[in-house]
């Protein structure tokens, strides 16, 4: 059957004139709902974004905020510097079903823990369980970056400037990581089991962008903490978008980082280390 393609005047005179010329437009059904379809789509087009889009509460979350305040009783009157402490929110009942998505999701940002003038920066590193950190060298000499004490265990071995090492931190704890090299540097790995977490400012403020409304379990670290003073953590807490700030948490500290600590062997260092481009003994 052949089917005539030619258009009739009226039809040209329509507004989509050129769509009235196809062959199905001929057709006696098409050229019945072809007008009802153009006068819906108008309506359609605004109810569109409704249908597919939900409150930006649902899908964004809160920022959910707090101040760390840190009291240092044996120098009362001396500037503290409010930075370092670690806080993260773990979803408890129906706040896991939003993170179970984010938690679930294999791929996390690249990070990185330079070690740059005989340091590690930042100090403190907090990376969601599955993570990989990388290690670049950027001094001039051998490190040889390890961890032996909670969390991930590791010893990277001695490599040379301008190499990197990689570790990928599979369990959650918190990583005590050290030079055999040179005993002054230190740095903190928090592994944590959420993507909910951040680290406080100098003045103490913290924010955790993100958070879906619901109950979660609030942990947090310090360094400088005194022992028992984190027994309080974890405890539940519930965010919504009138609650959005958990207030201020007033941390006593000890003033002293981590104890001195053995090298990899469990021994002490060597202060005879070679001296030279290499070494660069302390």
């Amino acid at each position: 059957m052949e089917i005539a393609t030619h258009t009739t005047p009226l039809a040209e005179k329509r507004a989509g004139g050129a769509l009235w010329s196809l062959p199905i437009a001929r057709w006696p059904i098409a050229r019945c709902l072809l007008p009802t379809a153009f006068c819906l789509l108008p309506t359609a087009l605004r109810l569109l974004p409704s249908a597919f889009c939900l409150p930006a509460a649902a899908t964004q979350g809160v920022t959910l905020t707090a101040r760390i305040v840190l009291v240092n009783r044996a120098a009362p009157r001396k500037p503290v510097d409010n930075s370092n402490a670690v806080v993260w929110l773990t979803p408890v009942g129906s706040a896991t079903s939003h993170a179970a998505g984010i938690e679930g999701d294999p791929v996390h940002p690249r990070l990185r823990l330079l070690q740059q003038h005989k340091r590690f920066q930042p100090h403190v590193l907090v990376v969601p369980v599955g993570s990989i950190v990388d290690f670049p060298n950027l001094d001039p000499f051998f490190h040889n970056v390890f961890s032996l004490f909670e969390g991930k265990r590791f010893d990277l071995g001695l490599y040379e400037a301008g190499t990197t090492q990689r570790v990928k931190f599979d369990r959650p704890g918190v990583c005590y990581i050290f030079c055999n090299i040179h005993p002054e540097m230190s740095a903190v790995v928090v592994v944590v089991k959420t993507n909910y977490y951040a680290i406080s400012d100098r003045k103490g403020k913290v924010a955790i962008p993100s958070v879906p409304p619901g109950r979660y379990l609030l942990d947090l670290w310090y360094e400088r903490s005194l022992p028992g003073a984190l027994k309080a953590f974890p405890k539940e807490v519930t965010v919504s978008e009138a609650g959005d700030s958990i207030g201020t948490i007033r941390l006593v500290e000890s003033g002293e980082l981590m104890p001195s600590h053995k090298n990899k062997y469990g021994r002490d260092y060597d202060k005879s280390t070679p001296a030279g481009p290499l070494y660069e003994q302390p």
